[in-house]
């Protein structure tokens, strides 16, 4: 066996395709993808922060400091052409000619004495994922209505201290109990399964393709079936090396985005991450190794599988597409909101490895129930080898 897992190895290692998926994508491109992504995410929010509307305003004499707020806003620029209704303004705005269209009534002022609302309405287009039109005018209302408050209040005989104590009357100290590692846990804690589980599988996907359905195709299956070496001990051979290249494509990764969140850091304010990062001891990160490990088993066991079932290279990449949707499915229900580690989500696969990585990274992880999903990922994994090792003995899968 050990034989064999050499062999494969040292084929694996000269086939640069291999070295391509297994070093070349985690340590160079994967970061320069996510790079690029974060760039262009800074970027489209940075242009859309930057952007100046041009606006136009019906019945700004009703409200002169609101008028004046948005006039001399730096994002705001006012329309050479005049809107008087709202129709006018929803034509020019679909048009393009207009930005934001705001409509005042004459009876701004006054309503609020009366015990009564105001209904200005503003027109803009919503469908933009990046949009700060309608937070600035509200940020410009809210401004405006605390003025006719101040207003009113003072008719009343209300001193300033008192009408904030009317319109607020309880302050609310917020005292967070997580820590910081707990609290950017939650949030980034879901995503590292989500980077490291696909990547496992990746990791072992091609290797699995090229030894099975690779060695097939290319016609030294049947040479390497006449060695002085029982099928078992092949097969186990081929599946240490999927298993080895899986760990090693996960490995690579981690190292690489570590060196690449290190180099961000000395040039962007990461202070917070790198604390947090700092902060998850030896223990918790030989831990989450250690969960990877069975469950590289499991997929090394499967698209080993597949790929000895299948007859040429090609046949066995289609498959492997409907086996990644399926691995994904149960890291969406991880990454759902408030879904917890708990004894019903302990018994889903990849779910409760990717539940039990983001508790040991938020640190709240309950080690029993790291060491019960161990266990059964292990037991799982074990299964499917075996069944990998019989699947690989039926001739009628061998030649079909």
């Amino acid at each position: 066996m050990f034989e064999v897992f050499k062999k494969e190895v040292k084929e694996l290692l000269r086939d640069k395709k291999t070295l391509l998926f297994v070093v070349a994508l985690p340590v160079l491109i994967f970061p320069i993808l996510f790079g690029l992504m974060g760039f262009l995410a800074t970027q489209a929010s940075l242009e859309a922060e930057q952007k100046v509307h041009i606006y136009a305003i019906t019945g700004s004499e009703y409200a002169p400091e609101f008028s004046e707020k948005i006039k001399f806003h730096k994002s705001f620029k006012l329309s050479e052409v005049k809107y008087e209704t709202v129709d006018e303004m929803k034509a020019a705005v679909k048009a393009g000619d207009l930005d934001v269209g705001i409509l005042i009534p004459n009876n701004a002022r006054d309503t609020l004495s009366k015990g009564e609302q105001s209904n200005w309405q503003v027109v803009f287009n919503d469908a933009a994922s990046i949009n700060f039109i309608y937070k600035r005018v509200n940020d410009a209302m809210k401004s405006f209505s605390e003025i006719l408050q101040a207003e009113n209040f003072e008719k009343l005989g209300v001193t300033k201290e008192q009408s904030i104590a009317l319109l607020n009357p309880i302050k609310i100290e917020k005292i967070d109990a997580a820590d910081k590692r707990e609290n950017l846990g939650e949030k980034i804690g879901a995503f590292i399964p989500y980077l490291l589980i696909p990547l496992v599988l990746a990791g072992a996907s091609y290797p699995a393709i090229d030894l099975g359905a690779g060695e097939k195709e290319r016609g030294t299956l049947e040479t390497l079936l006449l060695t002085p070496v029982t099928r078992t001990e092949l097969v186990l051979g081929k599946f240490f090396t999927v298993l080895a290249s899986s760990l090693a494509t996960a490995c690579i990764t981690v190292v690489s985005m570590g060196f690449w969140v290190s180099v961000a850091g000395s040039f962007f304010d990461a202070k917070i991450i790198t604390e947090v990062m700092g902060a998850i001891g030896v223990v918790d990160l030989s831990l989450i190794f250690l969960m990877l490990v069975p469950l590289a088993g499991i997929f090394s066991s499967l698209v080993l599988a597949i790929s000895i079932y299948a007859r040429t290279f090609k046949e066995a990449q289609n498959y492997m597409g409907p086996l990644s949707m399926i691995a994904f499915m149960p890291l969406v229900v991880a990454m759902m909101p408030n879904m917890e580690l708990t004894m019903n989500t302990a018994m889903i696969p990849i779910t409760n490895v990717a539940l039990a990585i983001k508790e040991l990274i938020k640190g709240t992880v309950d080690y029993s129930m790291v060491g019960m999903i161990f266990a059964a990922t292990l037991v799982l994994a074990g299964v499917l080898m075996s069944f990998c090792v019989h699947w690989f003995k039926k001739e009628s899968v061998l030649f079909r």
